[in-house]
C-alpha cells in the first residue's frame, strides 16, 4: 500500500487549491498547462503566470461564451486569447455575468483553434465542480518549469484525470442513528459520505420499509434558501415537507442530496437570482454563468439506494431525468408518484420554466 494519493484524491485536492487561489498543473503526453480558476485569480499570480507561461487564454463553456457573442471551436468551450494589455478585470469581465451590465461592451474575443482542447476542458470541469464560476485562466508551460518552479504544485495527468472526473463518486456509510421526527418517530438517518471528494449526503429512513417491495423514495437536493429560510423563490421546501410526509405515511426513504442550487453551489445560485432579477429565467440564468441548466448527478442517490439493499422504488418526482437515471444505474423505478405544490406568485413563472425547458411533469 503506498501513502501517494490516488488520481481521484489529486482531483479534490485541485479543486480545495482553484477555491484558494493556487494554480494546478494539467499535463498529458505532449504538453502541461498552468491553471487558475479566474474567480480567485490574483493580481501577483496573475503576473506569475505571465512571466512563465505562453499563449495564456481564458477557458469558458461554450454556454457563456454564448452570452459574449465569442467563437466556439471546441464544441462545449472556447479559448479566449488573453491580450497583453488585458488586466484583471478584463478577465473578470469573461467570467462574471455581474459585469455584463455595467461592461457591455466586451471584445472583440479571439478565440483559438486547435491545441490542447482536452487540457482545458478538464480545466475547466474542476473549476465548475469545485463550485466557482466556470472560467479558467490557462497558459502553456514547459514540463521543466513544471518540476522546478511549480513543482510544489498539484500535478495531473490527463488520461487519468479525465476518468476520474467523470466519474460518480463512491460513497461509504459513515454513520446512522435514530432521529424521531415529527412525520414518524420511528426514523433513522444514515450519513454517507464520498470517498474521493469533500461531500456528504444523507438517506433519512422512515419506519422500516421492506426491501422485498417496491419502496417509496424521493431524491431530494440541498436547498438551503428554500429548505431552511423558506425562500418563496422555489417549491423546494414545500416538496420536502409534502414528502416528508408522505413518506411519513407509507414508509420510505428521503435521500437529502448536497448538490445546492442544481449543482452549482449556494454562491452561483444567489448570482442566478440576481440574474433573474434582471429578466432572466431560471435556465438562462444558469446559461448566461457558463453552467448546463441541471448540473447534478442523480448517480449518488442510485448509489446510496443499492447500499442500502435496495433495489425498486417508488419514486416520488415530477422529474423524468431522476428516472432515468436511476434505471440506468440499476434501480428499477415501478411508479412515478408526482409531488404537486401549489404555486405562489413569486414562484409561477419558475415552475413554468422548469415545465417548458426541463421537462418537469407540473
Amino acid at each position: 500500500m503506498t501513502l501517494s494519493p490516488t488520481m481521484p484524491e489529486l482531483s479534490e485536492r485541485a479543486r480545495a487549491d482553484l477555491r484558494i487561489g493556487l494554480s494546478i498543473i494539467l499535463h498529458n503526453e505532449t504538453s502541461s498547462i498552468l491553471v487558475a480558476a479566474v474567480e480567485t485569480l490574483s493580481d501577483k499570480r496573475l503576473a506569475a503566470m505571465r512571466q512563465n507561461g505562453t499563449d495564456l487564454n481564458v477557458t469558458i463553456t461554450a454556454r457563456r461564451a454564448l452570452t459574449l457573442n465569442a467563437r466556439v471551436y471546441d464544441n462545449d468551450i472556447a479559448r479566449i486569447a488573453l491580450p497583453k494589455s488585458a488586466d484583471l478585470t478584463w478577465i473578470a469581465g469573461i467570467a462574471n455575468p455581474a459585469l455584463d451590465l455595467p461592461t457591455p461592451l466586451k471584445g472583440p474575443f479571439k478565440s483559438l483553434r486547435g491545441g490542447a482542447s482536452d487540457l482545458n476542458r478538464i480545466a475547466v470541469n474542476l473549476v465548475k465542480s469545485a463550485q466557482l464560476l466556470p472560467a479558467a485562466l490557462v497558459a502553456s508551460v514547459s514540463e521543466t518549469i513544471c518540476r522546478t518552479t511549480f513543482k510544489q504544485l498539484t500535478f495531473l495527468n490527463l488520461s487519468k484525470q479525465e476518468a476520474a472526473v467523470r466519474e460518480s463518486p463512491v460513497l461509504y456509510p459513515v454513520a446512522s442513528a435514530h432521529m424521531p421526527l415529527s412525520v414518524a418517530e420511528n426514523s433513522r438517518v444514515h450519513v454517507y459520505r464520498a470517498k474521493d471528494a469533500n461531500s456528504e449526503h444523507y438517506a433519512i429512513e422512515i419506519g422500516k420499509p421492506d426491501r422485498s417491495l417496491p419502496i417509496l423514495v424521493r431524491l431530494h437536493s440541498a436547498c438551503f434558501s428554500g429548505d431552511v429560510l423558506g425562500s418563496l423563490k422555489c417549491d423546494c421546501g414545500p416538496q420536502l415537507r409534502a414528502a416528508l410526509d408522505l413518506i411519513g405515511d407509507q414508509k420510505g426513504v428521503l435521500l437529502y442530496l448536497n448538490q445546492e442550487g442544481r449543482g452549482i453551489g449556494l454562491a452561483n445560485k444567489m448570482r442566478a437570482y440576481s440574474l433573474q432579477d434582471q429578466g432572466f429565467d431560471t435556465v438562462e440564468a444558469n446559461h448566461r454563468l457558463g453552467f448546463e441548466s441541471d448540473e447534478r448527478d442523480f448517480r449518488l442517490g442510485a448509489n446510496i439506494l443499492k447500499a442500502m439493499g435496495i433495489g425498486a422504488v417508488r419514486l416520488l418526482t415530477n422529474n423524468p431525468a431522476k428516472i432515468k437515471i436511476l434505471e440506468d444505474n440499476g434501480i428499477k423505478v415501478t411508479e412515478q408518484i408526482p409531488l404537486k405544490i401549489k404555486p405562489t406568485q413569486y414562484n409561477q413563472s419558475y415552475l413554468e420554466t422548469k415545465a417548458i425547458k426541463m421537462g418537469h411533469m407540473i
